[in-house]
């Protein structure tokens, strides 16, 4: 007889994880975000960049309560848990240029790899695209991982420090429900399509604490998979593709194909490239925008450095026009082209001479 295996406590939690992120997706888009974005992290941290006028796109501009949300959960959890460990001093500089590199080509694409999940179970074949080149940039981050790369080690901080993040985050939210004429709002476009401020709040706080518990990670998945066989990291955007596809089918929210797709582009080249980019780098990183949020509600102060990188690539890619275009005739522009190219290039270096370095101390 073939012996069943039970699935382990952390595949359950990471599963029912995957499950509350389709669930929640599916809920929030419902009640007002943009289709096929009712969860990105790459996207919300760009519209809050906007919202705080750090860029002057004026259709993603809105300071989004999901990021928020995802990082009180966290933080919250992880004081139940004892888990609440603030730390940091593991190469915050190169970190910080790591979180701008993924974000600038995440932008590429338009959206993180959470979206790239999302827009795949809504029928985007842009996502399969950009899947492919995910985990062909995870892979060759793996490979650097065996040849010794790592950003070394953090230090214990206080719990003044760990409690920034958080903290930055409360603040955020008094500004949007009590002084919201000190932000911007987009009245047109991506921006303005929102869920209400307590339902985003809520889902997220949700999410958040069941990725503290969970560890959810997109690219850590994969990741595991080529270094160690194992599944459970994985199960968890599994999960979350195929219940937010049963989700569409049974709405009629589903749409097979490459065009006509809400907030995307039919740019097969780059949407594989810059995703190369973003899953290279976030295996450099250790965890994927998703992973850097949830970090920082724990304390991890090198994660919230990634995080501003990542506020600030957001930035960067809309003053300079690097983000993609939406529509069927639309795509990368020349800049982020240049961009993506570079990224992989400065990727590159960077991993092969701190490989480098590890292999000659060892």
């Amino acid at each position: 007889m073939i012996e069943k295996r039970k699935l382990s406590k952390e595949q359950v939690l990471i599963i029912i994880t995957g499950a509350v992120i389709a669930a929640g997706t599916a809920l929030l888009t419902h009640l007002g975000n943009p289709k096929n974005m009712g969860f990105c992290i790459a996207c919300f941290i760009r519209d809050i960049a906007g919202g705080m006028r750090f860029h002057n796109a004026e259709v993603v501009q809105y300071v989004r309560p999901e990021i928020m949300g995802l990082v009180l959960g966290s933080f919250i959890m992880a004081l139940i848990r004892g888990d609440f460990k603030p730390r940091s001093g593991s190469s915050p500089v190169i970190r910080f240029v790591l979180g701008a590199i993924v974000m600038m080509c995440a932008l590429v694409f338009l959206g993180c790899p959470l979206r790239m999940i999302i827009r795949l179970a809504g029928g985007d074949m842009n996502a399969f695209i950009a899947l492919i080149g995910f985990v062909g940039g995870i892979f060759v981050g793996t490979l650097f991982l065996k040849r010794g790369f790592s950003l070394g080690r953090a230090e214990k901080k206080s719990v003044i420090e760990g409690g920034i993040a958080p903290s930055i985050q409360v603040i955020l939210l008094i500004l949007l429900i009590a002084v919201p004429s000190l932000l911007a709002f987009s009245a047109s476009g991506p921006g303005s399509m929102r869920a209400p401020i307590i339902a985003s709040l809520l889902v997220a706080l949700v999410i958040g604490a069941l990725a503290e518990l969970s560890r959810m990670c997109t690219a850590g998945g994969i990741r595991d998979l080529f270094l160690t066989k194992d599944i459970t990291l994985f199960l968890g955007p599994l999960t979350t593709f195929v219940v937010l596809l049963i989700i569409n089918l049974a709405s009629g929210n589903f749409k097979f194909g490459f065009l006509n797709q809400p907030i995307a582009h039919p740019d097969h080249l780059w949407n594989l490239l810059s995703f190369v980019a973003v899953g290279f780098g976030s295996v450099l990183l250790g965890g994927c925008p998703l992973r850097q949020l949830i970090l920082a509600g724990e304390g991890n102060g090198d994660s919230f450095i990634t995080v501003l990188g990542m506020f600030t690539g957001a930035a960067i890619s809309h003053n300079f026009k690097f983000a993609g275009v939406a529509g069927n005739n639309g795509g990368a522009t020349t800049g982020g082209k240049i961009v993506v190219i570079l990224s992989i290039v400065v990727l590159l270096f960077i991993a092969y001479f701190i490989s480098s370095k590890n292999r000659k101390e060892a």
